[in-house]
């Protein structure tokens, strides 16, 4: 299976969105794309970094930049997350893992003591014509999206 590299473009994908519809890579080059990717949905740490993508949502837009947040919660889960916290962008359910093995974010995850198969928070910067710029791995929310939006605004 192919899998994204820095410097190389990213293989066009579809994926299943919020409000009924499909995120085309293809279909949305010619801006910046923030591809995140958490757990699960409703937990503390994804709801904290999720609301920091929506607190720096108009300075991302401000730079051209669609963000778009990545877990395997169902469509359905991702609107009450989306309306419990008024995120102004979209989720994709990614129930199959395929856009999760795209970007090699399921890796083996250990909670207390039991091992399972899970989402590493990941976030990648996709530039407006599909190259994957930047990616950052093994994610610690606080000042995680400062971060993502300082490297942004020197592209």
């Amino acid at each position: 299976m192919v899998k994204v590299k820095v410097g190389k473009k990213v293989p066009d994908f579809k994926a299943a969105l919020t409000k009924g519809s499909e995120f085309v890579l293809s279909e949305n080059l010619g801006k910046n794309i923030i591809v995140y990717f958490y757990p699960k949905d409703n937990t503390p740490g994804c709801t904290m970094e999720s609301e920091s993508f929506r607190d720096h949502f108009q300075s991302f837009r401000s730079n051209n930049a669609e963000i778009i947040g990545v877990s395997r919660d169902s469509v359905q889960s991702h609107e009450k997350f989306i309306q419990k916290y008024a995120f102004p962008f979209d989720l994709i359910s990614d129930e199959d893992e395929k856009v999760c093995r795209l970007f090699d974010v399921i890796k083996e995850k250990n909670m207390y003591g039991k091992k399972y198969m899970g989402i590493e928070r990941s976030t990648f910067i996709i530039d407006v014509s599909g190259i994957l710029v930047h990616e950052w791995r093994k994610v610690k929310v606080k000042g995680h999206v400062e971060e993502v939006l300082i490297t942004l605004e020197q592209m």
